[in-house]
């Protein structure tokens, strides 16, 4: 097989018997797939149909704003400036992979439209990308800490590429007002782009850093609740 569609290794927990959704979770520069698995308790919540959670663990590749060192990471960051900062081959290589996670969460069962793409900060910024170049549009899109790498230089051409049905699928953002490593600008931008695009955009802002906060994930837990209500 192709080494841009290796299947990712996972980390996967399961909140019920059958799972009805699968939630796949990108993980941020230099983590892995366990970083986000200790959320599953606190955003799960009673009556929602059995989830399956899946947490790649991203290529290890150099990143160059880290003087080269080898790290997992869905793309390499070549400088500080966003519109150009993140590598298109890696982007599109990590595109693929989690596509094939989703197409491996289909053969198990779970149909698109009950798949939900989520990821923090560089796994944010896979997973609106991959989202945006579905031909079978997603139950949802999670965006945290994060931004549309590419978007700001290259909108219309973004939305010139878009395929029918993409921007109904819907989508979670939430940012710190205080993030020094993707500042709130970027992330605001990206959400006002994917709204002139069509997309159904819930944007929360909070009080916090690069990092994740308990009302962010309660907000997250109504809007996936609300998802599962709609299906």
């Amino acid at each position: 097989m192709d080494n841009a569609i290796d299947l990712l290794e996972t980390v996967e927990q399961e909140t019920g018997p059958s799972p009805q959704w699968s939630v796949i979770w990108l993980h941020g520069l230099g983590a892995d797939g366990h970083d986000f698995a200790p959320l599953v308790p606190e955003l799960v919540r009673e009556g929602w149909p059995s989830l399956r959670f899946v947490f790649p663990h991203a290529p290890v590749r150099a990143v160059t704003i880290n003087n080269g060192v080898r790290m997992r990471a869905w793309y390499d960051i070549v400088g500080m400036d966003f519109p150009t900062r993140a590598d298109s081959e890696g982007v599109d290589q990590s595109v693929l992979q989690t596509g094939a996670l989703i197409d491996r969460e289909h053969a198990r069962g779970i149909e698109p439209q009950r798949i939900l793409l989520a990821g923090f900060s560089q796994g944010g910024a896979i997973a609106l990308t991959a989202g945006l170049r579905r031909k079978t549009p997603l139950g949802g899109l999670i965006a945290l800490s994060t931004y549309l790498p590419g978007a700001e230089a290259a909108a219309e051409s973004l939305k010139a590429s878009l395929s029918e049905g993409a921007a109904t699928q819907p989508v979670f953002m939430a940012h710190g007002a205080a993030d020094p490593v993707i500042p709130l600008v970027h992330a605001e931008r990206s959400a006002q782009l994917l709204q002139s695009f069509g997309f159904a955009v819930e944007w929360h802002r909070y009080p916090m850093a690069h990092q994740v906060c308990a009302e962010e994930i309660a907000a997250l837990g109504d809007w996936m609740a609300r998802r599962f209500a709609h299906a």
